[in-house]
C-alpha cells in the first residue's frame, strides 16, 4: 500500500493534481512527482480575461494558469488546462447573483466545489485513467470502521472542511488530501522551499475569484441590475425609516450602507423578497437557535433519513469563520432537517451553509444550506 492508500508502486499510480497555480496545489503536485508518483496536473480555467484580474492571490485565471504551467514544467509531468467557463458561470456566478437577488447570501466556493471541481474536473481526472485526484485542500480523508470518512485538518487555522461539506462518499472514495496532517501554513511553505517551488511565498488566494478588489455589489449591479429595484426599509414594527437600494446589497447583519440614522446601532435582520422589503432592529435581534436546512449531504454511515426522528447531537457551524457549536439535528426526509442550537448564534443566513461534525472528534457529517 502506497502513501496514497492505493496498493500499487508509486511509479504506477497514476495521480491527477487539481492545480490552482497557488502554493498548496504545487507542493502536492510537486511531492507526488518526487516520491516517483505518474503525475498529471490539470487546471481549471473558469473566467475570461475581462473577469479576471492579473494579480496574484485570484485562483484559476490570468497568471495562476501560468504558475501551474511552470511548476509543471521545472518537475517535467503533464499538464493540461480546462475550459470550464460556461459550467462555472451557470453553477457558480449565476447562483451567486440570483442567490443576493432572492434575499439569500450565498458561498459560491462551497459550489465551485460542489460542481466544477468535484463533478467536471473528477470527471476529467477519470478520463485521464486516473487512480485518484488529489487537491491542495486542508482536510482529512480517513478509512474508518464503516468507509471512507471526511475528517477537518490538523490545522484549525487552515481547516476547510467547512467548504468541502458537500463531497460525497463516492467522491471522498477518488479523491486524496495531502496536506490535510500538516500542522501549520508554514509547514507547506517550508516544503514548497525544498521543492525549489518559486510559488512558496506567493499569496493565499482572498475574496471571490471571479470579482475584482471585493466589489461584490457592484458586480452583482452590473450582471443582474434589471432585477434590484429600490424598496422600504421598516423596523420590526413595520415603521417605515427609509429606502433601501435594491435587496441584492444587503445581508442579514449588515450594519454599514443603511442610510438611517439612529441612536443605537441597526442592523438588517430579514429580508423580504415578496414585498422586497428590508427589517432592520438591534443586535439582540439577530439572536437565533432554531432554522430549517435542505439539500443535505450525509457522510455518516447510516441515511440521514434512519438517524433518530427525535433528534440527535452534533456541532455545527453556520458560518465558515465561527467556532462550532452544539446543536440537535432533526430529520424531516433524506434531504431536510431541522437545526435546533443549544446556544444561540447571530445572523443566522438563509444561503449560507450549516456543517455537522461529530462530537469530541474531528469527523465531518456532513451539512446542508439554510433555508428560511
Amino acid at each position: 500500500m502506497n502513501s496514497l492508500g492505493i496498493n500499487k508502486e508509486p511509479k504506477n499510480t497514476r495521480v491527477v493534481v487539481a492545480m490552482s497555480g497557488g502554493v498548496d496545489s504545487s507542493v502536492v503536485a510537486a511531492k507526488l512527482k518526487t516520491e516517483g508518483y505518474d503525475v498529471i496536473g490539470i487546471t481549471m480555467q473558469l473566467y475570461s480575461g475581462n473577469v479576471s484580474n492579473n494579480k496574484p492571490g485570484k485562483c484559476c485565471g490570468g497568471l495562476d494558469i501560468n504558475d501551474a504551467i511552470k511548476v509543471s514544467r521545472d518537475f517535467d509531468f503533464p499538464h493540461y488546462v480546462f475550459d470550464y467557463e460556461d459550467e462555472f458561470k451557470k453553477n457558480v456566478i449565476d447562483d451567486f447573483t440570483n442567490s443576493y437577488v432572492n434575499g439569500l447570501t450565498p458561498v459560491p466556493c462551497i459550489r465551485c466545489n460542489e460542481t466544477v471541481k468535484f463533478s467536471n474536473l473528477l470527471d476529467a481526472a477519470r478520463n485521464l485513467n486516473a487512480d485518484c485526484m488529489a487537491t491542495g485542500h486542508y482536510v482529512r480523508r480517513k478509512l474508518g470502521l464503516n468507509g471512507i470518512e471526511l475528517h477537518t485538518a490538523l490545522d484549525n487555522k487552515k481547516d476547510q472542511s467547512y467548504f468541502l461539506f458537500a463531497t460525497t462518499l463516492k467522491q471522498l472514495e477518488f479523491l486524496r488530501f495531502p496536506l490535510g496532517d500538516h500542522k501549520s501554513k508554514e509547514t507547506t511553505r517550508s516544503l514548497a522551499e525544498d521543492l525549489g517551488l518559486k510559488v512558496a511565498n506567493k499569496p493565499d488566494s482572498q475574496d471571490i475569484c471571479f470579482i475584482a478588489k471585493g466589489k461584490y455589489f457592484d458586480f452583482i449591479q452590473n450582471t443582474t441590475s434589471e432585477y434590484i429595484k429600490e424598496g422600504t426599509i421598516y423596523n420590526k414594527e413595520g415603521q417605515k425609516l427609509g429606502t433601501h437600494k435594491g435587496i441584492a446589497n444587503y445581508t442579514i447583519g449588515q450594519r454599514k450602507g443603511l442610510g438611517i440614522s439612529s441612536t443605537r446601532p441597526l442592523y438588517v435582520t430579514k429580508i423580504d423578497v415578496k414585498s422586497n422589503s428590508i427589517i432592520v432592529g438591534h443586535k439582540s435581534d439577530l439572536v437565533g437557535e432554531k432554522f430549517k436546512i435542505n439539500n443535505i449531504n450525509w457522510l455518516g454511515h447510516e441515511n440521514f433519513n434512519d438517524c433518530p426522528k427525535n433528534g440527535f447531537l452534533v456541532d455545527v457551524k453556520v458560518r465558515s469563520t465561527r467556532p462550532p457549536k452544539s446543536a440537535e439535528i432533526y430529520p424531516l426526509d433524506k434531504k431536510n432537517g431541522l437545526v435546533t442550537l443549544k446556544d444561540h448564534e447571530e445572523s443566522i443566513a438563509p444561503g449560507q451553509a450549516c456543517v455537522f461534525y461529530e462530537q469530541n472528534s474531528s469527523r465531518v457529517l456532513g451539512g446542508g444550506w439554510i433555508s428560511n
